[in-house]
């Protein structure tokens, strides 16, 4: 959940490039920042808790010398987030600095061993057996690089680690297991991250390690070990982002910017069709089943999966959560197809359920970052073209994972109706996006709201889902989502005078009795935000709020228009709401890489 950078540079200062660097990866953790450097056999320090700009303005992070070192922004796990248990750490003699993403599951025995030992601990962080694991085996004449590999014959968990030592100038080490890691190789600098906006600026060039290679930067390149101390040639890939795609390009926030790129994250993703139709006519007639398996999001647009595959293919379809894919596992077969869905391809629980599917079953993953775990894991991949998304609440990514699916569903079943219709999507969004003033006046009266509720029917239902997540995600305010047709069977005794509740009412079969379900609630005195096709106007018009979505958007491909006025209108109730940062959302962050 954390960030990490480490930087070799020939002739350059490593601090402003590892602030700069690690600023673009805060969206994994703000709860606190520190930069180390080495130089004159010195460790230079600064870090603190809080977000970068707060920390910056008060220590002057860039203000260090040294052309090598190491960064970090901590989402906190083991330990308060406060200046003392914020990274990097460091040995007592305070010669070797180290930075660290995941959790050290044995860290306590480990921390009283070495109690036992001597060993002096400032932290409350499990990361802190690191460096006094390094010191201990770097005193029998062990160098940082061996070192580190003796430190993993000893810690059990996930990690993602980086290390320098005052004793081998320029010079960085890390390593992985279960984290994303990345090695960058730019023009005399070199740099491991654990995500490409981190380094795009500086380096497009990647080297992707796998569990327990050893990385080793130094001013003449980078050399990749196994763990028996080979030299590995690694293939390097050159990414087509652009280090213009992570920045704000002139909007308030990362998330309206990716809300507004979902027109073209859409039709990016659509030109991956040649792709998915080989994968397609790979499995068709040899599998019989179909389990999706996701988290948040994902999970949403897994559902959003399940009422497209059944209906249009035929094929029976299960959605599981990815925590909770173990207790379904032994249903798995040869003629199973298990999907699975991640923006980062690094999610936890998700891979760890990619490794028991592939077991007995055949497997897909849709994943937006290209070399990612999951890529590499699963035998089947559609890439989706969202681009990088720095928005900790999913947009962009949330259309282009349903756009994947889209054409899977819609090759399959051999619709080419449904996949027309997906090529004019981009322009459907467009309409919404240039009403979205409408939205941003609806949601002044919103922001006082303690309680919220959605609700959809048939294609609408996770859409509703997806709704109030975003709602919950960046303005903390208790949202729902339901099926309509559920709402007498208990969720109807939650609704009194003034909640708000949005229904959604695509054009179709489903209509008429989710209109049926507006009136429910309007009775029972809910303030309605009703969002359904223009033509439809005259219905709603007991509803006090109406959004209008132009008439084409029929109900099977709604959940890939609907879902923008409920994000705008997250992100507009959230910019609202004074201390509200929507692109980093309290107790957030974008990558979960710890179960």
């Amino acid at each position: 959940m954390c960030g990490i950078v480490g930087c070799v540079l020939k002739e350059k200062k490593a601090a402003p490039i590892l602030l700069d660097s690690i600023s673009k990866l805060e969206y994994r953790g703000y709860d606190s920042v520190g930069i180390a450097t080495a130089v004159d056999r010195k460790i230079n320090l600064k870090k603190d808790a809080g977000k970068i700009k707060e920390v910056d303005k008060k220590l002057d992070l860039k203000d260090m010398e040294g052309s090598f070192g190491i960064a970090h922004v901590r989402w906190a796990t083991h330990g308060d987030p406060n200046k003392t248990n914020s990274h990097p750490h460091l040995n007592m003699d305070r010669t070797i600095a180290v930075v660290h993403n995941g959790i050290i599951e044995n860290s306590a025995e480990i921390k009283e061993e070495l109690i036992g030992e001597g060993y002096k601990f400032k932290s409350e962080t499990d990361t802190e057996v690191i460096p006094h694991l390094l010191d201990k085996y770097m005193k029998t004449g062990l160098d940082l690089e061996n070192a580190l590999r003796k430190v993993l014959d000893v810690i059990h968990g996930s990690y993602a680690i980086a290390a320098i030592c005052v004793d081998e100038p320029d010079r960085v080490v890390a390593t992985r297991k279960d984290s994303p890691l990345i090695v960058g190789i730019g023009h005399d600098e070199y740099f491991v991250a654990s995500d490409y906006p981190a380094i795009l600026k500086y380096a497009r060039d990647i080297i992707f390690p796998e569990q327990g290679e050893i990385v080793v930067l130094n001013p003449d390149g980078v050399t990749v070990k196994d763990e028996y101390d080979n030299v590995i040639n690694k293939e390097v890939t050159t990414i087509n982002w652009s280090p213009e795609m992570a920045e704000k390009g002139g909007y308030d926030h990362f998330m309206i910017k990716e809300i507004n790129e979902q027109d073209t994250a859409i039709q990016n993703t659509l030109t991956q069709r040649e792709n998915v139709q080989q994968i397609v006519d790979e499995l068709k007639g040899d599998i019989n089943r179909v389990v999706f398996v996701a988290c948040g999001t994902s999970y949403h647009a897994s559902l959003i999966g399940k009422y497209l595959i059944e209906p249009l293919a035929g094929i029976p379809t299960e959605v599981l959560l990815a925590s909770e894919f173990k207790y379904s596992a032994r249903t798995l077969d040869e003629k199973t197809l298990v999907i699975f869905i991640s923006q980062s391809g690094e999610t936890a629980d998700t891979l760890k359920a990619l490794d028991i599917a592939n077991e007995t079953s055949k497997t897909l993953a849709i994943v937006n970052v290209v070399g990612s775990s999951m890529t590499r894991r699963a035998q089947y991949v559609i890439q989706t073209q969202a681009g990088p998304e720095i928005g900790v609440a999913a947009t962009k990514t949330y259309v282009s994972q349903l756009t994947a699916i889209y054409l899977f569903a819609g090759l399959l079943a051999g619709d080419e109706e449904l996949l027309s219709k997906l090529e004019k999507v981009p322009d459907y969004i467009n309409e919404i996006l240039k009403d979205s003033d409408v939205i941003k006046q609806l949601s002044v009266k919103y922001r006082y709201a303690k309680d919220f509720f959605y609700l959809g029917r048939g294609y609408a239902y996770p859409t509703a889902l997806e709704g109030a997540l975003k709602l919950k995600e960046i303005t903390y305010i208790h949202g729902e989502g339901y099926a309509a047709g559920e709402l007498k069977h208990g969720p109807l005794a939650l609704i009194d005078k003034g909640i708000p509740v949005v229904v959604l009412l695509p054009p179709g079969d489903n209509l008429e009795k989710t209109m049926s379900n507006l009136e429910e609630v309007r009775a029972r005195g809910a303030d309605v935000l009703a969002i359904g096709a223009r033509k439809d106007k005259e219905q709603f018009t007991h509803a006090k709020d109406i959004f209008l979505i132009n008439d084409d958007v029929d109900e099977i491909i709604a959940p890939l228009v609907y879902i923008v006025p409920l994000q705008l209108l997250s992100y507009y109730v959230a910019i609202s709401k004074e201390g509200v940062d929507p692109d980093k959302p309290k107790n957030l962050a974008k990558c979960v890489t710890v179960e």
